[in-house]
C-alpha cells in the first residue's frame, strides 16, 4: 500500500463527500479519519484504502512528507 503513486494519489485526491468535500486527503483531520476507524467504515475500494494509509502516516507523523507533493513544482 505504501507505493509511491498512493502517496501522490493522498496529496492530490480530494474527498469526495462529507463534511470535508474537497480536501486533499492528507488534510483531512485525524480526529475524522479515526472516527471511520472505529466505526470500522471506511470507504470501500481505493478512497478507504487511501484514507487508512493516511490515518497511518497521520499517526507516525509523516504526514508533513507528503504535503508537498499537493502541488508540481511548475505550477505557481
Amino acid at each position: 500500500m505504501l507505493e509511491k503513486e498512493n502517496i501522490i494519489k493522498l496529496a492530490r485526491m480530494k474527498m469526495p463527500f462529507g463534511k470535508y468535500a474537497g480536501r486533499y486527503l492528507i488534510d483531512l483531520p485525524e480526529a475524522y479519519l479515526l472516527w471511520f476507524a472505529n466505526k470500522s467504515e471506511f470507504p470501500q475500494g481505493e478512497l478507504g484504502e487511501l484514507m487508512q494509509l493516511c490515518l497511518a502516516l497521520k499517526v507516525e507523523g509523516l504526514d508533513a512528507v507528503v504535503k508537498p507533493l499537493k502541488y508540481k513544482r511548475d505550477e505557481y
